[in-house]
């Protein structure tokens, strides 16, 4: 096994895939169809790796070096507690996203109003802030709104794949830019308002292939700053809050500032703060619905 792993690293490395061994290993536990701890005994004693499983892995391998991501060659996204499918159609989320999540958490936590608290994900995508919030969160009704109908249909198989325990989700078809025109009900009723929106410029062009070749365009390019969507999606976010309601949006690093100034050009977010990702880049920003309007 060692030297198979060996040779699928160097194979890996000649093609800059970021993170070579940690794929080889991937790769090799799904076509052998065990787990990372089985695999790590196995490899302590190096056993050997049968004939067919060695050929599929080989062929894994070869789809990695073409930059296929890993994600859609095994199927699955690992997303804070969640195993997600997923494969074309929808973007694979990311790890600083569940920072967004974790936040949303805190703020449920302190939720003491009346009846049971109830957040929107604007561009839910796969689920995976969704459903890590239903899950993670008890009794919490949670609406994701997503417009494309592949990236829905993933949605849709994950949410058949977790347990809710007193939560709610429900998937929406809708254009988060424009949801309080087709749904004018939910106008003023979420406590939270979340999302992770399409906000790379338009020229610039994702360096990674599995981005820039196998990530929906929708899911990427926000307009000519990157901005011109997520303005659209803020502007819907301040008129699906409550009073007091929270609103929190990932972007790119350089946005912190021109968010920022999104925010405080609405009549009724309040208060916008960036935070860091784990390297400590600008990710996210955050504000809250004015108690009314006029304040």
């Amino acid at each position: 096994m060692s030297a198979l792993l060996r040779g699928a690293v160097a194979l890996l490395r000649e093609a800059e895939v970021p993170a070579p061994e940690a794929d080889a290993s991937a790769l090799l536990a799904h076509a052998w169809g065990i787990d990372s701890a089985t695999l790590s005994r196995r490899r302590l004693f190096d056993e050997a790796v049968p004939a067919e499983i060695t050929r599929v892995f080989a062929e894994l391998c070869e789809s990695r070096r073409q930059r296929i991501p890993l994600q859609h060659l095994t199927g699955i996204a690992h997303f804070r507690h969640l195993e997600l499918q997923v494969g074309p159609g929808v973007f694979v989320p990311r790890p600083e996203t569940e920072l967004l999540v974790g936040a949303v958490l805190d703020e449920l936590a302190d939720h003491h109003g009346p009846g049971r608290p109830f957040v929107i994900d604007l561009c839910s995508g796969s689920g995976a802030i969704t459903l890590a919030l239903a899950t993670e969160s008890e009794g919490v009704d949670v609406l994701g709104i997503e417009r494309e109908p592949a990236a829905l249909e993933w949605s849709q198989t994950n949410l058949g794949r977790v347990s809710l325990g007193e939560s709610t989700v429900e998937f929406l078809p809708g254009d988060a830019t424009t949801i309080t025109q087709s749904h004018p009900e939910l106008i003023g009723r979420a406590d939270v308002v979340v999302t992770n929106p399409p906000y790379v410029p338009d020229a610039a062009i994702p360096r990674d292939p599995e981005v820039a070749e196998h990530d929906p365009a929708a899911a990427l390019y926000g307009g000519s700053t990157g901005l011109e969507i997520p303005a659209l999606i803020i502007a819907e976010a301040a008129a699906l809050l409550r009073p007091g309601g929270l609103f929190l949006m990932e972007h790119g690093e350089e946005q912190g500032p021109g968010t920022r100034e999104l925010f405080d050009a609405t009549a009724s977010l309040r208060q916008a703060a960036t935070y860091p990702d784990y390297t400590g880049r600008d990710r996210y920003t955050v504000a809250r619905r004015a108690a009314s309007d006029g304040c």
